[in-house]
């Protein structure tokens, strides 16, 4: 599984290559016309990119005979649509109708196309498709969109490569999806890239034909277009061709696709090449794709580089990144700086996360501020968290004698399976008087909810699997799932040492012997990325009830 990464990461130097400064496509109507291009001229263009996959077999273009309507191509309806690329749009070339009049050097080469307008419509009527190319052009920005479309057929049945772009988009703008697949394959066959990756989008989510978009892409692609790659990159990902996908995912990436390279990162950690998905998350990160930067930061933490992931996660939050901020505050408790944790944890647990905000409450405890940490347990014992009200019931009485709202925490953290919550409750109300209702809690034996705790590398691991094995899926895995899991995985290993432990284990029936194996198999795929394919969110969540009903089985509480 490891083969197909090897020797295709960036070099690790801290270099990383020019990032082209503007997209290809510039989502006007109305293509720029200099300088003049012609199918003769372009088709001559030598095709660069990859190795492999083969190219295509060229197909003859197809200009339309005068009256007739181009044609376009036809196929069955693909399971995965072509993803949009993420890519910033490059200003329009051409205005749209009814936008602001053009200002400074494009308001004067408009002046001069009007001022030129009888030498251009001679020319034209001449039978000079560049004349007839700008002659539409002037018309589109004028707003008349048919004389417009047609002086560009005039000029693409001439030959010009960038006029028979034009009525692609026009024809797809003003809905003739057969004219518009026409004139995209037309420009397409002359060697235009762009057009390559309308016509392939086209084919893909309006025609359902796959093969026939691959095609086109692999043409653009190999044509230096980095959007076409990787568009590819992404549809090998969905059928699981993951050599390919790689391949033009890296095509991409190093014409500059940040997103690509971070996706690569994933791949190869996938593959279990950690050291390959370092180098393209450090080149994505130089370029500023925070995600990378995060994931990155969790590779260090991961392989025990606190000090250079603390320093990443501070990149990734001053780029915007807030979940960085949870991994900040963990890194500063395990050092021992309580001060600098409680304001990363804080921070954290304003965005809303259960784990956040119950840990920000510890840190206000050991720091004396039991205001604090009874604001932070209560928000987290609101959404349902068991371990954060009992201990927001523990507060209330032990700082303000509260007995009535420590009380109701105790019951609803009791009522949610914590046992020792329960037995507080129990002694409660056995203290107020109350003994036939405290022998109910302390007869009742409720499963426990609460997780333990995992040290900050496991933690990475789990979120880094996470991301990895949730791609694009409808289904995505949660990180605090693989979490609970491997702290489930350390406390059984570790009762499981004791003799009762052992002799309840031998007891049970195989079922009990099974989750454990689960359990272990699902730890060493996540800790050791590339042993083994990652888990479904469904055999996760079964992992999950499996590890709580272990719990229950050992009485943590």
């Amino acid at each position: 599984m490891r083969l197909w990464v090897t020797s295709a990461a960036p070099e690790g130097d801290g270099s990383a290559p020019a990032v082209i400064g503007e997209p290809e496509t510039d989502g006007g109507e109305a293509r720029a016309a200099a300088p003049p291009r012609t199918a003769s001229a372009v088709a001559g263009t030598p095709p660069s990119g990859p190795p492999a996959p083969a190219p295509p077999p060229r197909r003859t273009p197809h200009p339309p005979a005068s009256g007739a309507r181009p044609a376009g191509t036809a196929g069955a309806r693909p399971a995965v649509p072509i993803p949009r690329v993420p890519q910033p749009e490059a200003p329009r070339r051409e205005p749209p109708p009814g936008a602001a009049p053009p200002r400074g050097r494009a308001a004067r080469r408009d002046r001069e196309a009007e001022e030129s307008f009888p030498d251009l419509l001679q020319a034209a009527q001449a039978g000079d498709p560049l004349a007839a190319h700008r002659l539409g052009r002037l018309y589109a920005r004028r707003g008349e969109p048919m004389a417009a479309r047609l002086w560009w057929e005039r000029a693409a049945r001439a030959g010009n490569v960038d006029s028979a772009f034009n009525l692609g988009v026009w024809h797809e703008k003003h809905g003739g999806l057969e004219e518009s697949l026409g004139w995209y394959e037309v420009a397409a066959d002359a060697g235009d890239r762009e057009a390559a990756v309308h016509l392939a989008t086209l084919l893909l989510e309006r025609k359902g034909d796959e093969a026939g978009a691959r095609r086109w892409l692999e043409r653009a692609a190999r044509a230096g277009s980095r959007h076409a790659a990787r568009r590819l990159g992404l549809l090998c990902e969905a059928a699981g061709e993951l050599h390919d996908a790689y391949e033009w995912h890296r095509a991409a990436a190093l014409e500059g696709d940040l997103q690509s390279a971070h996706d690569l990162g994933l791949l190869a950690y996938t593959a279990g090449a950690e050291d390959q998905s370092r180098q393209w998350w450090e080149h994505a990160a130089r370029g500023g794709h925070i995600e990378a930067c995060y994931h990155l930061g969790l590779l260090l933490q991961a392989t025990g580089d606190r000090e250079r992931a603390e320093a990443t996660y501070r990149l990734a939050f001053a780029g915007g990144h807030q979940r960085a901020a949870s991994h900040l505050g963990g890194l500063a408790l395990a050092r021992g700086d309580l001060r600098e944790a409680r304001d990363w944890l804080e921070r954290a647990a304003r965005l809303g996360r259960i784990a956040d905000q119950r840990l920000a409450a510890f840190v206000c405890v050991e720091l004396g501020d039991a205001a604090a940490a009874a604001h932070w347990f209560g928000r987290a014992a609101a959404r349902g968290d068991p371990e954060s009200a009992y201990h927001l019931g523990l507060l209330l009485i032990a700082e303000h004698d509260d007995v009535h709202g420590g009380g109701h925490w105790f019951r609803r953290a009791a009522a949610q399976g914590h046992r020792r919550a329960a037995q507080e409750l129990g002694t409660l109300l056995t203290a107020l008087g109350r003994p036939a209702e405290a022998e109910r809690w302390l007869a009742h034996a409720p499963a426990p909810a609460c997780a333990p705790a995992v040290d900050p590398e496991p933690a990475a691991r789990a979120e880094l699997a996470a991301a990895a094995a949730g791609r694009r899926c409808a289904d995505p895995i949660d990180p605090d799932d693989l979490v609970e899991i491997l702290g489930t995985w350390e406390h059984v290993a570790r009762r499981l040492r004791e003799p009762d432990a052992m002799r309840w284990l031998a007891g049970k029936d195989d079922r009990q012997a099974a989750a454990i194996e689960c359990l272990e198999a699902l730890r060493t795929t996540v800790l050791c990325p590339g042993s083994a394919p990652w888990p479904t969110a469904e055999e996760v969540r079964a992992a999950v009830r499996l590890a709580r009903e272990l719990r229950a089985r050992l009485n943590p509480n």
